[in-house]
């Protein structure tokens, strides 16, 4: 009777475990459940456009035209509308300003439907100035880094200090990232994969004296009277 016991007790288990193979796996000692076997996939969230300084945007009411408007985005990320006055739409999507609008709008209008078209943008661009050749604002077509940069404004000038580039990316309305590279020795050794690879708004700086003290983040103010005096 004992025998019979112990024996339906293993058929049991091999039953159990025919059945239902999948709700646990062991690896290396540990208990995984299906849903842990699984790579996690993460949804990827597409990045829209942002509104910058100098895109021109239409707005169309479409119950009253008449306050229908094209515009300039400001400097300091402003537009000047006839319903709403001055409302600040820079660094929005063209979706966010068009509810930020419609909902200034309400204040005048009732339940008033907007249209906003963004007519022209900024094209990504770089600067470059100091001392090279033809220091000046250049459309970014493609990928460019920071010595692709120099040499297209035309190389270093022979005053040039090229082993302190100083590179300044905006961050915001206030700050930017302050980086320094080393181009003499890319360009010697042609170590290319130290060199940097810019985005849209860097500023490549070339000194000609070596800069004793570099924080790494400037307000944009201060970034604006370096390059003004050391040019």
């Amino acid at each position: 009777m004992r025998f019979f016991n112990i024996s339906l007790a293993v058929v049991l288990l091999l039953i159990s475990y025919v059945a239902f193979p999948a709700q646990t796996a062991p690896i290396a000692g540990k208990i995984v459940r299906p849903d842990e076997e699984r790579p996690q996939l993460k949804l990827h969230k597409e990045e829209r456009y942002k509104l910058v300084p100098g895109d021109v945007i239409d707005i169309a009411y479409r119950y009253t035209p008449e306050f229908n408007q094209t515009v300039t985005i400001q400097p300091d990320g402003f537009v000047g509308l006839q319903i709403v006055g001055d409302i600040k739409i820079g660094g929005l999507t063209v979706e966010e300003a068009r509810k930020k609008i419609m909902e200034k709008a309400t204040v005048r209008l009732k339940e008033p439907e907007i249209t906003l078209l963004l007519k022209e943008f900024q094209k990504p661009y770089f600067v470059v100035s100091g001392e090279v050749a033809t220091g000046g604002k250049y459309e970014m077509r493609e990928n460019v880094t920071a010595l692709q940069a120099v040499m297209i404004a035309g190389g270093f000038k022979d005053s040039a200090k090229s082993s302190q580039v100083v590179i300044f990316r905006k961050l915001n309305d206030e700050t930017a990232e302050v980086r320094t590279i080393n181009l003499r020795t890319i360009r010697k050794t042609a170590d290319l994969e130290n060199d940097l690879t810019l985005r849209s708004g860097d500023i490549v700086f070339v000194p000609r004296n070596t800069l004793s003290k570099i924080e790494r983040f400037m307000k944009l103010t201060n970034v604006a009277a370096l390059l003004g005096t050391m040019l």
